[in-house]
């Protein structure tokens, strides 16, 4: 079971960027992640990286290192990922003393959330938010 303290999420995002050890320095850096485990090739690219934040995990590798998925993402565009954070505006600011670019302020939303977003730096979209979904199936 998923959660905050631990267990195993059932989604995972998974990206693949062109500079992934700077991807993920941003995110662990500026976004707050806990780097889990990083898996490079001989050639210094990453094979694979799981980043954690909260009860949630991103996934994400080099691109143009062959195989599948890799061919599979060739061409697509940013994707957008939303994270639920404790403190947006402590969230913010961090991101903002990292230099991330902000796309919106943190903003109280109609549904109750507090929210911002930021793209990375690769053109993915980050939103970062008070709303978690309840899963009650």
């Amino acid at each position: 079971m998923a959660g905050a303290s631990g267990g195993r999420p059932g989604i995972c995002p998974t990206l693949l960027y062109a500079d992934a050890k700077a991807a993920i320095r941003q995110l662990t850096e500026a976004f707050g992640f806990t780097e889990l485990s990083v898996y490079e090739g001989e050639d210094g690219s990453v094979l694979h990286a799981e980043l954690a934040q909260g009860g949630g995990v991103v996934m994400l590798g080099s691109k143009g290192r062959g195989g599948r998925f890799d061919e599979a993402m060739k061409g697509a565009g940013p994707t957008g990922v939303y994270v639920v954070v404790d403190d947006v505006d402590a969230h913010h600011q961090r991101a903002v003393d990292h230099g991330a670019e902000i796309l919106m302020q943190p903003t109280d939303q109609d549904y109750g959330s507090r929210d911002y977003m930021a793209r990375d730096i690769e053109g993915n979209v980050w939103s970062f938010g008070t709303y978690a979904p309840e899963i009650t199936v």
